[in-house]
Order: structure tokens, then C-alpha cells, then sequence
């Protein structure tokens, strides 16, 4: 993984005075310090660069009112982390992550069950809101926040982190990205495997940015009411017609369709429809653009590089119905192309409801809390290490089927704590 490689870890902090950048963390505090609508060009002054804002502090005493008040902040030695918004994306569920609140996660981080990846830790510091101080007026707490400061400067314990601003990433992102991105050369695989928890713009027109989302009941809505008409006028083909394979081949050996075949069909295309997810999921959504295309890198970030760059973005977590049919389109005309009428619009009628549950799978995925030790609960924490550690493995979505099948299963961590 891109960040991984690099000697020095990066801590995203957005800005603490109310800047865009930091709309994710002030929900609990309010808006602190000084201006940041100055132009880009005076934050970024080629004779001397202005000296970062102090961070926030905080007492134990106050941290106590947020958590009282429902707020869930952790800490990390002395540094303080409003997850509140993030508790519902929780891989491991909302539970553990509440247990947890005004808790120190550090050894949590590194496990067991499991060791969080750099890309994990590094969206973590999106959510930082400050440091952990003592109080003057209350002696009894001092204690502890000065263990908590020990820690914080050990090395061992709280690795160095360089402390980079939104308004430095390498894309500006008070503009849309899509044309941006193409410039970023062979900084882009790094880039867009590096997740932030914010939204996207993609165009500059609002038409055209308006159908690149979509709310994620649109797909249920559209395409279920399709799925029952195909089924329902392709059954009743194959019970009034004398409907026969392979009859454009030969009529001697051809076979007749019995009406019993229907749901065979219709669970084949279920079943294909999850092979074309992990074939499009695996060799088009995660190619490699070369460095020098422009296009192509744009054409990745809008296929799916968008999707691992902000994957808590829930207006592109499904497929946008325009782009949608295109594929579909093309689905059917193909199996009606290579398979009898009746038999193709069945297994079409199949994949189709294939999809309708692929996309709301993913969202859920993303957006649910899951029983621990269901089925659910494993494909979440599987396509979340797919997100911000394997990239380059664990491509299904609804089923780890063509993951076993074609070995690319995100491989188990045997944690030193558990052996």
C-alpha cells in the first residue's frame, strides 16, 4: 500500500477554525480561532510559511460533558478523536466503538483481533479535535493526563506524524476533482488509496455532477419493478410456446423447455451476475492507469477511483441509473444475441435481480451495523480491509465465491496477541 511505503507517517488534521476542511469534526465545539478565509496564496507565502494554529485542549472534565451529552471521543494518548459521525461506519461494529468512548485506543490499534492499517490510522486523524489537558481546578484527574502526555511523546507508543493541511493536498478541494486527477501522474495510484471522509465533486456543471449520484432506494425503485415484469412475461413465454434449446442448431436433437427450468434459469443468472461483479470489480474497476493518460486516470477516478478516495460518500455508493442501463443494455442484448429468447431474458432477468442486491449489499456494507458473526458482519469487515488495506484482493461484494475461486481471498491475519 502507497502510505506504507513512506518513512514518515502523514497526519491529516483538517483546520481548526471553521475552514470547510474541518466541517467533519466541529459538530461538539463549535467553530475556534482564527479566520481561514484569507486567499490560498497568503496561506501558502513563499518567504515564510505562517506558523500552524495551536491545537484545541481540552479537560478531562470537559471531555466528560461531550461524552455525558452522547458524543463519542476517544484518545490516542494525549490527542483527542470526535468519532461520533464515524460510529455507524465502524467496521467492527457501533458497540465496540461506544465500549470504547474516553477510552486510549492505542493498544486497540495494533490488536488483536487485529492490527489497524496505516490507511485506518490516517483516517483517523480527520476526526481529531485536540489535546487532553490538565485541570487546574481538579488535581484528582491530573494523574492521568500526565500519563497520557508520557505516552503521547514515547516513540514507540505515538510515531511522529507530519501534520498536513487540506488546503496542501494535491488536489484543491474547493474545486471539482475529476479534471484534477489527471495531472497527478504517477502520484494517482497512492493518492486515490489514501480515504478521506468527506463528499465529492466530480463536474462543474451541476446537470451532469447531478446524474453522476444518486440516493441508494433508486435502485430497488427502478429496476425490482423490471425484474418482475421480465420474469412474469418470460414464464408465461415458456408455458404457452413450445420453446426448444439448442433448435437453431439442429432439430433433431433439440430439447424441449419444461416450465420447471424457470427458477433454474433465474438462480443461473443470479448466479452469473456475481461473477460479472468480481470480473468488473477486479480487472476494470482496479487497473493501474498508466501514469501518463491523462484520460484514463480520469476515466478510473470516475468508474471507481472516486469510490475508494471518499468511500463514506453515500451519494455514489450505488450505480447512477444513466450509466446503469448503458451496462444493462448491453447485457441483454448480449444473452439474447448468444442464447434462445426465453432462455436469455430469464438467466437476464436473474442477473438483474443479481445487481438490485450487489448495490444494496455494498451500501449496506458500508452504511449498516450488522450482527456480529453474521454473514453481513464478515463481508463488511472484508470489504473494509478491501478499502483501506488489500487493495488488491478481495473483490466480491455480495459472495467471497470467485474470491476462493480464483485465489485472491484477503488473507487472515494471525495476530503475534492471539497465537
Amino acid at each position: 500500500m502507497g502510505a506504507g511505503h513512506a518513512n514518515e507517517q502523514v497526519r491529516w488534521r483538517p483546520a481548526r477554525c471553521g475552514c470547510p476542511g474541518s466541517r467533519d469534526v466541529r459538530g461538539a465545539l463549535g467553530s475556534r480561532g482564527a479566520d481561514c478565509r484569507a486567499p490560498r496564496s497568503e496561506l501558502r507565502s513563499p518567504a515564510m510559511a505562517p506558523a500552524p494554529p495551536p491545537a484545541a485542549s481540552f479537560t478531562p472534565a470537559e471531555v466528560q460533558r461531550r461524552l455525558a451529552a452522547g458524543a463519542c471521543w476517544v484518545r490516542r494518548g494525549a490527542s483527542l478523536y470526535d468519532l461520533t459521525s464515524f460510529v455507524r461506519h465502524h467496521p467492527g461494529g457501533e458497540q465496540l466503538l461506544l465500549a470504547r468512548a474516553g477510552q486510549d485506543i492505542s493498544a486497540d490499534l495494533d490488536g488483536p483481533p487485529h492490527r489497524h492499517s496505516d490507511n485506518a490510522r490516517r483516517w483517523l486523524e480527520q476526526y481529531y479535535v485536540g489535546e487532553l489537558r490538565a485541570d487546574p481546578q481538579d488535581p484528582t484527574e491530573n494523574g492521568a493526563v500526565a500519563s497520557a502526555e508520557t505516552q503521547k511523546t514515547d516513540p514507540a507508543l505515538e510515531p511522529q506524524f507530519k501534520v498536513v493541511d487540506w488546503d496542501k493536498d494535491l488536489v484543491d478541494w474547493q474545486k471539482p476533482l475529476l479534471w484534477q486527477v489527471g495531472h497527478l501522474g504517477e502520484k494517482y495510484d497512492e493518492w486515490v488509496h489514501q480515504p478521506v471522509a468527506r463528499p465529492i465533486r466530480l463536474f462543474h456543471s451541476d446537470l451532469i455532477e447531478a446524474f453522476s449520484k444518486t440516493v441508494w432506494y433508486s435502485v430497488p425503485i427502478i429496476w425490482v419493478p423490471l425484474v418482475l415484469y421480465l420474469s412474469w412475461s418470460y414464464y408465461r413465454t415458456l408455458t404457452q410456446d413450445n420453446i426448444r434449446l439448442f433448435a437453431s442448431l439442429t432439430r433433431e436433437y433439440s430439447m424441449m423447455m419444461p416450465e420447471s427450468v424457470f427458477i433454474g434459469l433465474f438462480v443461473l443468472g443470479m448466479l452469473f451476475w456475481t461473477l460479472v461483479e468480481y470480473v468488473i470489480h477486479r480487472f476494470l474497476f482496479h487497473m493501474k492507469p498508466p501514469s501518463n493518460s491523462h484520460y484514463l486516470i480520469m476515466l478510473h477516478f470516475v468508474m471507481h477511483g472516486q469510490h475508494h478516495k471518499a468511500p463514506f460518500d453515500g451519494s455514489r455508493l450505488v450505480f447512477p441509473p444513466v450509466p446503469a442501463s448503458l451496462v444493462i443494455a448491453f447485457f441483454y442484448v448480449f444473452l439474447r444475441l448468444i442464447l434462445p429468447e426465453t432462455v436469455g431474458g430469464i438467466i437476464f432477468a436473474g442477473g438483474l435481480l443479481g445487481y438490485v442486491l450487489y448495490d444494496m449489499t455494498h451500501y449496506y456494507l458500508h452504511f449498516g451495523s450488522p450482527h456480529k458473526g453474521s454473514y453481513l458482519y464478515n463481508m463488511k469487515a472484508h470489504h473494509v480491509k478491501h478499502h483501506f488495506e488489500y487493495q488488491k484482493s478481495g473483490f466480491g461484494i455480495s459472495t467471497k465465491l470467485w474470491d476462493y475461486f480464483f485465489h485472491t481471498l484477503i488473507p487472515e491475519e494471525a495476530h503475534p496477541k492471539m497465537q
